[in-house]
């Protein structure tokens, strides 16, 4: 019996990771990571809960990852510190991979190989082909799983460009030679299923910023995704041939180019290059700035230049922005903020609301469509996407013939199983998200963050108080301290009044009670909570300190 089984990314953006196990061997494809939603206050990344890995730790064999995005490589060294197994990737995403691992100090320890995308890869009693996919990263594959039950094929993220096919392009044979052989489920990226028709081309993108840089008289800064590496090729190809120097500023962006050039997928003279400091030596209608920034991160490069406080780029009159990449859902605030400065400064600023800029590297309804006419398998599981992309490429692979009982709409945990050429859904297992917040792992949860948020929209107040232990009398305080909830000098009556509130509550609890402090602890919790509610209409957290002398 064959089981998948999804940790992540089936019901969400982002978090992919999926297990395939066969009797006492299991691989894993991809460890991603999640970036945190508003309420997570704090919470520097998420990663997938990883439990079933832990109980199942003798059967991992292996890791397979599809490219070289955060949200399918992010949690690697956070499970690498759970199980310590050897590591597939292709050349780019294994770069990236080597950067991260030295990063968390665990370089030195870990197994990693280089998939050669002609060899097939041998994992217990798994056989692995790779197909080469297009995607918004370089070096992604798609991977043929030839296991007992029969093959499975996962698209990983796609998308299939009919303009220019050549060997960066998505292997359309390899999947229609995949589909001829007989596939028993194929596993498709929803992600994009909303979109009608395709998705544009790389190149159309590119013919467009060499247009905006050609009428451009005077400097050039692009923000884009600093994985982006086939658009910054694109740039460095446009900026030689306008005779503009290029200039990469900013440290992921630095780390993904270096790591590109060494593999041969960005080539660019060393007169071409100069560094950000060497800025002010050139004219400003000879040089291009390459930049992170485009999802209006606070500390980015852009945003530093939007604010001023950029030590050697300062944006002025004549400077043209180029944001090259889509505004994630959840980042428009921080981008327009970002956008509006920039013109504040004079600049002029070209985005994908005013144009066609950016172009998504995931596949649109007729890719998707195209995908399931060549593959041709008997059942069809939608994967990587919130719960609507997943229902919607259900509806999608019914609509093109797929039988309704083959259709498999699972989520996260949902185990999936295939025997006898029979697939289903049944048990489902513990899943869920994992909190990093900097050093911590998983030590913040529910409650933590109901508190930050308390904290961050209505502040709080300390009350201090000294009890005599002999007498129970009040020797000192009490004392009201708050932050982030009043102005005193404008609302001091309001404290002082709390005051008042705290008096009553101590003489209604006499001394000699058993518990006596704990019991005026939380007596003042309740009656100040409600005083604040019925004065101003505010919830700070309460913090009520008493101690005996």
């Amino acid at each position: 019996m064959l089981k998948i089984i999804p940790l992540g990314g089936l019901g969400e953006i982002g978090l992919n990771m999926m297990l395939f196990e066969y009797e006492n061997s299991i691989f894993i494809i991809d460890a991603g990571l999640m970036f945190p939603e508003d309420y997570m206050i704090g919470v520097d990344i998420v990663i997938p809960k990883m439990d079933y890995i832990e109980q199942n730790k003798s059967k991992i064999a292996a890791i397979v990852l599809t490219h070289g995005h955060e949200d399918h490589i992010g949690a690697i060294p956070y499970l690498l510190k759970r199980v310590n197994v050897p590591i597939f990737a292709t050349p780019f995403t294994l770069g990236l991979i080597r950067h991260k691992l030295s990063e968390h100090q665990i370089l030195n320890t870990a197994e990693l190989y280089e998939i050669d995308i002609n060899e097939e890869l041998k994992i217990g009693p798994f056989k692995l082909e790779f197909v080469r996919v297009s995607h918004s990263v370089i070096d992604g594959v798609g991977i043929a799983i030839h296991t007992p039950v029969g093959l499975i094929v996962h698209t990983g993220d796609f998308k299939i460009n009919h303009r220019f096919l050549n060997n960066k392009e998505t292997d359309i044979n390899k999947f229609a030679e995949l589909g001829k052989k007989g596939v028993l489920a194929l596993l498709s990226d929803s992600t994009n299923v909303e979109k009608e028709g395709y998705t544009i081309s790389r190149q159309e993108i590119a013919d467009k910023l060499e247009d905006i840089i050609k009428k451009t008289t005077g400097r050039v800064i692009v923000a884009l995704f600093a994985s982006n590496i086939n658009r910054i090729a694109a740039i460095v190809e446009i900026a030689e041939k306008y005779g503009r120097k290029t200039v990469f500023n900013g440290f992921s962006l630095e780390t993904s180019v270096s790591i590109a050039k060494e593999l041969g997928y960005i080539n660019i003279s060393e007169d071409a290059e100069i560094t950000v400091d060497e800025i002010d030596n050139y004219p400003q209608d000879k040089v291009i700035i390459i930049t992170t920034g485009s999802q209006g991160e606070p500390m980015s490069s852009l945003a530093r230049m939007s604010a001023g406080i950029h030590k050697q780029v300062k944006i002025t009159t004549g400077d043209t922005i180029i944001l090259s990449s889509k505004f994630i859902p959840g980042n428009e605030r921080a981008i327009t903020k970002i956008i509006s400065n920039l013109y504040r400064r004079g600049a002029d600023v070209i985005y994908e609301k005013i144009s066609e800029i950016h172009v998504s590297g995931h596949a649109f309804k007729e890719e998707l469509r195209l995908m399931i006419s060549l593959v041709k398998p008997k059942y069809f599981i939608p994967i990587h996407g919130e719960y609507r992309h997943l229902v919607l490429h259900s509806k999608l692979a019914k609509d093109m013939g797929i039988a309704r009982d083959c259709i498999l709409l699972a989520e996260n945990g949902q185990v999936i199983e295939f025997d006898n050429n029979e697939g289903k859904l049944t048990e489902k297992i513990a899943t869920g998200r994992v909190l990093i917040d900097g050093k911590g792992v998983g030590d913040v949860g529910s409650s933590v963050l109901r508190e930050r948020r308390i904290l961050s929209e209505d502040g709080f107040v300390i009350v201090t108080m000294a009890l005599d232990e002999e007498t129970g009398i009040i020797i000192y305080g009490p004392e009201i301290f708050s932050k982030g909830f009043v102005f005193p000098m404008k609302t001091g009556y309001l404290l002082e009044d709390a005051q008042c509130v705290i008096l009553e509550i101590v003489e209604e609890i006499n001394y000699g009670v058993e518990n006596r402090i704990q019991k005026l602890q939380e007596k003042l919790k309740r009656a100040l909570r409600q005083y604040f509610v019925y004065t101003i209409k505010r919830r700070p957290a309460i913090y009520p300190f008493i101690i005996e002398v």
